[in-house]
């Protein structure tokens, strides 16, 4: 009879997966796929670039100790804090869901999503495919999860930080990939996700797909954004012989530099000019859509 008992609580362990231990995690900078990403709290994150079908199926535990379950809305971000909610949107077909973000990735450079098996279908991603992707951070409900999580001091008074007068940082946010929705209908699929997901720091997350309009755009190569026109200038003598330009935006003490390369013509091209990109040393370039 103990023998048996044995048996069946191995059996369990294999069905089920490791135990999960969730807590909050931000955690210090890390090299994956050959490239470094330095991880930080944002709850304003709005980005737009390449999402990628992730194949993962493993029942296994997330960097902040989740169980990863590819049947869930998860997903994998390099620098958020985990966990996080992000409004995903499939630039390419229009649809839109949340996910739960609760792991670092994906590992190849030039991707900004790594998508569970149930975000990608719904998101109509095919298995292992790519899409162009706008993420946004929920900041509402992440900060409910972040705060519900064990190892961060809750907050006071979720409010949003006031603008600030200068820029005080050389990678500024939102890129100018990001655009408006333009005011389009949003309309719920007819099929919707499974259940909503909860269970999980008691924050629920709405799982329902909605049917936007389709807005794909063309693919450039971001190469950092600074306040200070001789810091562009150096940075785009650096990177000249790719193509490379300087985009400002805004005026006298506003105003902002952007240097980027492309558009270029398909996803298969941005891949080699960004690889291109990072071995010059720019650790932080990224595809972007506009």
């Amino acid at each position: 009879m103990r023998h048996f008992a044995w048996l069946f609580l191995l059996v369990l362990t294999g069905c089920f997966g490791p135990t999960p231990q969730p807590r909050y995690l931000v955690g210090e900078p890390y090299r994956l796929g050959g490239v470094w990403s330095y991880p930080r709290e944002s709850f304003a994150l709005s980005e737009t670039g390449i999402g990628q079908a992730l194949a993962d199926r493993t029942a296994r535990l997330t960097a902040n100790g989740e169980r990863w379950d590819a049947r869930l809305p998860m997903a994998a971000h390099r620098t958020l804090q985990l966990p996080a909610v992000l409004r995903v949107q499939n630039l390419e077909n229009g649809r839109a869901m949340l996910v739960r973000v609760n792991d670092r990735g994906p590992e190849r450079a030039g991707r900004i999503l790594g998508l569970s098996a149930q975000s990608a279908a719904l998101l109509g991603i095919a298995e292992g495919g790519t899409a162009q992707l706008r993420i946004t951070v929920e900041a509402e409900m992440s900060r409910a999860l972040a705060n519900r999580t064990a190892g961060r001091q809750v907050e006071a008074l979720p409010v949003e930080a006031a603008p600030r007068a200068s820029v005080s940082s050389e990678s500024l946010a939102p890129p100018p990939g990001a655009r408006d929705a333009g005011g389009s209908a949003i309309r719920p699929v007819a099929a919707l996700a499974s259940e909503a997901v909860s269970g999980f720091a008691e924050v629920t997350i709405p799982s329902a797909v909605t049917q936007g309009s389709p807005q794909p755009g063309v693919l450039v190569i971001e190469a950092g954004t600074f306040s200070r026109a001789d810091a562009a200038n150096l940075q785009l003598a650096r990177l000249r012989p790719l193509g490379a330009s300087i985009e400002q935006r805004g005026r006298g003490t506003s105003a902002t530099y952007r240097v980027r390369i492309g558009p270029v013509a398909a996803l298969a091209e941005a891949d080699r000019v960004l690889e291109r990109v990072l071995s010059s040393g720019v650790s932080e370039a990224a595809i972007r859509v506009e």
